[in-house]
């Protein structure tokens, strides 16, 4: 596809996924709880009471504030006390996956069931990298990975043929966002940067999820896509590249960028190897 030279979608980009997507709408409780935690000074009373009251909200908040990559040197088993250790950026990101999870619940479980096993892997995985390097916040990497690929439910929603392709391209190492353009004229990165954005996530990780599979990522200037976002998804891509060990070359795209992300990151070989390492240390406990 073209370069992008914009940190927002085109007109005509817009024109196409709003003529051709049912977006779906923010739910309005989780709505709620976004907007919330995303003022200068959140009420924790109010945004406990309102995921405290949606029973798939409060056991995604729980069960991530209990995963290998947060936890500490306890359980925890209340929801403010997964608030507090998981912080803002990442309830915001559990609320937007909670709506996804429900907005889409008339897709095939198993679909479903791989997505997010997918998902959640490679957001360990990524906050696992980015544990390795300065000036990158796990938390931000953890929730970047979650959300990134967030639009592809969507597109399964859309094309009945979406779910083989998607298949096809995951078995035969195809290029994913070019897949998608030749045969629906839209991609999974233009829907989920208008996802977030219809949906109130940072504007760093619309940005992000945007340009994560655009070949000139690495070349666009920082008017385009912000060296923080940049930076979010060469953590995101090199997670792609170890977590093929933990859910098989199947289930990971193959990334004609890894060797870039791994340059731009200034990790190596031994770099990858300790990551890798430290992951399957936490597997086993991350359940």
């Amino acid at each position: 596809m073209d370069v992008q030279q914009e940190d927002t979608l085109s007109p005509e980009e817009m024109e196409k996924v709003l003529g051709s997507f049912d977006i779906p709408a923010c739910p309005a409780r989780i709505m709620q709880v976004m907007t919330e935690a995303q003022r200068d000074e959140p009420d924790m009373r109010k945004l406990t009471g309102v995921i405290s009251s949606d029973v798939g909200m409060a056991a995604m908040t729980l069960k991530l504030a209990n995963s290998a990559l947060f936890r500490g040197n306890r359980a925890i088993g209340t929801v403010s006390q997964a608030i507090g250790r998981l912080g803002m950026r990442n309830i915001v990101c559990v609320a937007a996956a909670a709506a996804l999870k429900s907005s889409l619940s008339d897709l095939p479980g198993v679909l479903m069931e791989r997505f997010w096993t997918r998902a959640s892997t490679l957001a360990m995985g990524a906050g696992l990298v980015a544990g390795h390097l300065y000036g990158i916040s796990r938390e931000m990497a953890f929730t970047f990975a979650l959300f990134h690929d967030a639009a592809i439910p969507v597109m399964m929603r859309r094309f009945k043929s979406y779910p083989a392709m998607f298949e096809a391209v995951l078995a035969q190492g195809w290029p994913l966002a070019q897949m998608e353009m030749q045969r629906f004229q839209c991609d999974h990165a233009i829907v989920g940067a208008l996802l977030a954005r219809t949906w109130g996530l940072p504007d760093l990780l619309a940005r992000a999820i945007r340009h994560h599979h655009d070949y000139q990522l690495y070349k666009l200037p920082e008017p385009v896509i912000p060296h923080e976002a940049v930076s979010l998804i060469a953590v995101t891509q090199v997670a792609e590249h170890l977590a093929s060990a933990r859910l098989g070359a199947g289930n990971v795209e193959v990334n004609p960028l890894f060797s870039k992300a791994l340059r731009h990151l200034g990790l190596d070989e031994q770099d990858l190897q300790d990551i890798q390492e430290e992951w399957e240390d936490l597997l086993p406990a991350a359940g």
